[in-house]
């Protein structure tokens, strides 16, 4: 007898061999199933066709035995057909969803509405509110005061940003773009650039160096473990030259103005105020006064006693004007100087010199008000030129392309 029969199954899934393993609910029965049979699985109606091998009887027994035993018991009885195989999808949708508008997603109310009722709105006064308060509110509830020092990440007080001007470390600007400036982006950086390249071809790879820390001999048993020692001459490691490349040109960082005045500990402090005046008033930067450090008899300075000395740090903006002002106005007025020696530098790409009173009383802002200084305390000062070079040629070649003049040998 054959006949369609609907099969349950129950957690089935039909394999890659097409070998269907599932737990048939009707037994002892001559199951034929013919051809074009839809059977439905967990997932869904599968249709399958089949070409019927043999007949064959599912026992009672097989149904008693654990899942692990069914699956052997039941015969390949189902074989794949060679013809194509189509799948029905799954249907996702329903066909009795009601249909929404979207107008209906919408919210009523705006959120830039305020919740709170009109009535308690105009009835808020401050200034009644203010002139009946009778001690004034704290300076933190108004008022935010940057951190005088920095204790870290994970302190709750935290310092703003530089760019912040609450910040201490804030400066207003720029508000003007000089000519040294313009000429160092215009012209300076890529000559530079260009003097200084040197071609590499592709897959150069560069000889070899000696490390620059020597290591112990094993003349004594006391050498093992120590660090490796430091360079022949001193104990500094000099910086290391990277070739200079659109990345890496050399510029100007900051600019440091010193004085040292050694009069104000012979005879009376009026010697550092001037000093401090016509420092500040050259550099438009606010100074910094230092005490003595060592004991100069002489002089009669003692360590930490006396206020000896300023300094003012130039940046940005105002590094630039300075340095306009220097190279345009100053340098060119001075009587007999051939310029900076060569043998200058800290073999770290700074340049140091200084000017005498004489010429400090050439810049324009103790000339404008000469009669305010008085001509015996002008004080000279020591200009430190700090540039991003990492070799003094190279910061030579800098501040020469900048209008510096140089003179004598050149050490390099």
């Amino acid at each position: 007898m054959e006949a369609a029969l609907l099969i349950t199954l129950r957690g089935a899934s039909l394999r890659r061999s097409h070998r269907l393993i599932c737990q048939v609910s009707v037994f002892g029965l001559h199951v034929t199933v013919p051809t074009g049979q839809t059977i439905f699985g967990r997932d869904g109606p599968v249709w399958m066709n089949f070409r019927v091998q043999q007949h064959f009887i599912i026992h009672k027994m097989a149904a008693r035995e654990p899942s692990r035993y069914l699956t052997r018991a039941i015969p390949r009885a189902f074989a794949p057909s060679p013809r194509h195989q189509a799948f029905i999808g799954r249907r996702n949708v329903s066909d009795e969803a009601p249909t929404r508008r979207l107008s209906d997603e919408l919210e009523t109310a705006s959120s830039l509405t305020s919740r709170v009722s009109e009535n308690t709105a105009k009835s808020f006064d401050p200034v009644s509110r203010a002139s009946a308060r009778k001690s004034q509110l704290p300076r933190s509830r108004y008022q935010f005061r940057s951190p005088k020092y920095d204790r870290g990440p994970l302190h709750p007080h935290q310092p703003p940003a530089p760019s912040d001007p609450s910040s201490r470390l804030f400066v207003p600007g720029p508000f003007s773009l000089p000519r040294t400036e313009q000429t160092y982006n215009a012209t300076v950086a890529s000559d530079i650039m260009t003097l200084c390249y040197v071609h590499t071809p592709p897959g150069f790879k560069p000889p070899p160096k000696a490390p620059r820390l020597r290591e112990w001999d094993d003349s004594s048993p006391y050498h093992k473990n120590r660090p490796l020692r430091g360079p022949r001459g001193g104990d500094v490691l000099r910086l290391l030259r990277k070739p200079i490349r659109f990345n890496n040109i050399p510029k100007i960082e900051r600019i440091t103005v010193h004085s040292y005045v050694k009069q104000a500990a012979q005879e009376n402090s009026s010697w550092i105020h001037v000093a401090g005046i016509a420092i500040q008033a050259i550099s438009n930067v606010r100074v910094e006064t230092f005490k003595s450090k060592s004991s100069v008899a002489t002089w009669s300075i003692a360590p930490g006693r006396d206020t000896v000395a300023v300094k003012a740090e130039l940046r940005g903006e105002t590094m630039h004007h300075f340095l306009g002002k220097l190279i345009d106005v100053v340098l060119p007025r001075m009587k007999d100087w051939q310029g900076i020696k060569g043998s200058s530098g800290d073999s770290s790409g700074n340049i140091t010199f200084g000017l005498e009173p004489e010429h400090v009383a050439l810049f324009p802002e103790i000339e404008v008000n000469y009669d305010m200084y008085p001509p015996k305390m002008i004080p000279g000062c020591h200009i430190t030129l700090h540039t991003t070079a990492k070799a003094d040629k190279d910061a030579r070649l800098l501040l020469s392309a900048m209008g510096v003049p140089f003179h004598g040998k050149i050490v390099q």
